[in-house]
């Protein structure tokens, strides 16, 4: 179980209700949660896979620790967050244009 984090941006209230359902929302449109095990994880997002496709003009990113990737961490976005991410030389970086 690691740390898990969700940032959404211009999600309908459905997708902003579900998150805080199963996380606790910091800030308006951040969410956390400290212990989520893969399996959950895992059926968060394809959930929020599945809503998803009725979103206009919409962006979550989903960040997680990964001891196995050289940066530590995974990311999964749906839709086209603010910033452009990146691998470089095995880290994952947000790039701004």
């Amino acid at each position: 179980m690691s740390m898990t984090i969700a940032v959404t941006r211009n999600v309908s209230p459905r997708i902003r209700g579900f998150l805080a359902s199963s996380m606790l929302e910091l800030a308006p449109g951040v969410y956390s949660a400290p212990r989520l095990s893969p399996a959950v994880r895992d059926r968060i997002w394809a959930v929020l896979e599945e809503w998803f496709l009725a979103e206009k003009d919409a962006s979550i990113v989903l960040v997680w620790a990964d001891a196995n990737l050289p940066g530590g961490q995974n990311v999964k976005t749906l839709g086209l967050p603010p910033v452009e991410l990146v691998e470089l030389d095995g880290l994952i970086v947000a790039h701004r244009p």
